[in-house]
């Protein structure tokens, strides 16, 4: 994967994983060595991003990930807490999220080299409030991710949660604004926009 990655002559990478490893570390090792391996066959040239789960608030795993020359460490919040057991696998929560995305960015920071930025993503369109979202922005403040993205949910399926609203692309222009006003790094705002939108 490394070698093929490095061959296409990009500058930036994201790797991902589409559900829970059933391994032990939730595949965090797996995910650093490749890191490793890309930063090594491209001569630190790409920057590389991961957007992972939470694995299950294991600390050890996010901190082996955080520590492998990863420049974006990616995990999605996806709703507002209250709405989190009715959107979320049940093994998921806010605050386990939350716990991984600070602890994803003290680890580096405590290595004392370069900065880790963190990231994450919200849906909506789930029944949220605007004071819930600010609340949420606040909260990733708080523990220093730099990075947001918002876009609308769209329901894949019958089966899967039905659209609540859908939002207006001036809201999402609202909620960019007040982002920026918090002090992210970067937000990307509007309907259409996903988890690793211009990437």
């Amino acid at each position: 994967t490394a070698e093929a990655v490095a061959q296409r002559g990009v500058d930036y990478i994201v790797l991902t994983s589409v559900d829970r490893d059933d391994i032990d570390d939730g595949g965090s090792s797996h995910f650093a060595t490749t890191v490793q391996l890309i930063k090594e066959h491209s001569e630190g040239n790409i920057l590389v991003e991961c957007l992972v789960s939470d694995f299950c608030g294991d600390l050890d795993a996010v901190a082996t990930l955080a520590n492998s020359g990863l420049d974006v460490y990616a995990h999605n919040v996806e709703t507002m807490e209250r709405l989190q057991k009715f959107v979320c696998d049940p093994r998921a929560g806010y605050k386990q999220s939350l716990s991984t995305l600070e602890h994803a960015k003290k680890v580096k920071k405590d290595q004392g080299e370069r900065p880790l930025y963190t990231k994450t993503f919200l849906m909506l369109g789930l029944g949220e409030t605007d004071k819930e979202v600010i609340q949420t922005m606040k909260d990733l403040r708080e523990i220093d991710v730099g990075v947001v993205t918002f876009g609308q949910y769209l329901r894949p399926r019958e089966h899967h949660l039905s659209v609540v609203e859908y939002v207006h692309p001036d809201k999402f222009e609202y909620f960019k604004q007040v982002g920026e006003e918090l002090g992210f790094k970067y937000v990307a705002s509007e309907p259409m926009v996903h988890s690793s939108y211009k990437a």
